[in-house]
């Protein structure tokens, strides 16, 4: 048998999108000749994951999984959300959860390079592309971590659809959950005010003087009105992706700090996944597609 080279492995995944697994098992099959294991892969269904690259997949789930003192965060996306219930999808996003949880990666590359029973997790999402019939995707994980005397708080909306993770201070669990809650629900950007890098300050600023400047009613206001009007809306702005200076989701009254202060508690970090947010959804309309499909 011909030595399969790295390269040849490589064009072949190229060609194909199979995994490097794969990959590697058609040349040996087919003595190295790449026209053949195409072939080879089409007919195990491996390389018709390829057809569905273009696809947009902006569904699917987030996950948490929590060991000792980490925690891990992921995001696993499929074409449609009926997906998130396929028994195949689900067993694919808790091997990679815990991956993740029991090794260190820092990348994706590295994530889709790691070992679940002998097969990477690239091969594992190629597989499930193929089988189930929509587009896998594996798209983003972050890892927490926390001393021994702090607290992890985690809460999923909808199973998945929304993940939060909390690191705070002290052993407080129902406190924990409910900051959990919070950042799901109210979407802070950072823990407080002091987080807020000063560019972001600046872009907003800007912003709220143009308004000002477009708006013949407020831009005849004397010039310190002006300006109480622009830092007040700033101000309100910046307070909003504050998790600190939000109002606790619980009480609508109370400021998340308020509420921790009382508890002599703090949050240190958070992370909020929401799946498919920042990518572009193709608008569809679900009667055309169910009268299409009749038509097949």
């Amino acid at each position: 048998m011909a030595a399969i080279s790295a390269k040849l492995v490589k064009e072949l995944r190229d060609r194909t999108g199979a995994g490097m697994l794969d990959c590697k098992k058609a040349l040996e099959a087919t003595d190295g000749n790449v026209e053949e294991a195409v072939t080879w892969l089409r007919e195990k269904g491996i390389a018709s994951a390829q057809k569905k690259a273009g696809r947009i997949a902006a569904e699917g789930l987030s996950n948490i999984v929590i060991g000792d003192n980490k925690a891990v965060v992921i995001e696993i996306n499929s074409e449609t959300d009926f997906v998130a219930k396929n028994e195949m999808f689900l067993n694919l996003v808790d091997a990679v959860s815990n991956a993740i949880l029991n090794n260190n990666p820092t990348s994706n590359e590295d994530v889709l390079a790691l070992d679940v029973d002998g097969k990477t997790v690239e091969d594992l999402v190629i597989e499930a592309t193929s089988t189930i019939g929509e587009k896998i995707t594996f798209r983003r994980f972050a890892v927490l971590n926390k001393e021994d005397g702090q607290i992890f708080g985690s809460y999923k909306h909808m199973g998945g659809s929304i993940s939060a993770v909390v690191v705070l201070t002290g052993d407080n669990e129902e406190l924990a959950k409910d900051m959990a809650m919070q950042v799901a629900s109210m979407n802070p950007t950072y823990v407080s005010m002091k987080d807020i890098p000063q560019e972001i300050t600046d872009k907003e600023t800007e912003v709220q003087i143009n308004i000002v400047k477009n708006d013949p009613e407020l831009s005849s206001k004397p010039e310190k009105v002006i300006e109480g009007i622009i830092k007040g809306r700033v101000s309100k702005s910046m307070q909003e992706v504050s998790l600190m200076d939000q109002i606790f989701f619980k009480d609508g009254n109370s400021k998340v700090g308020q509420v921790l202060k009382g508890e002599n508690t703090d949050v240190l970090s958070f992370v909020r996944f929401a799946v498919g947010e920042g990518i572009e959804k193709r608008e569809e309309n679900f009667a055309e597609e169910v009268a299409k499909a009749s038509k097949v």
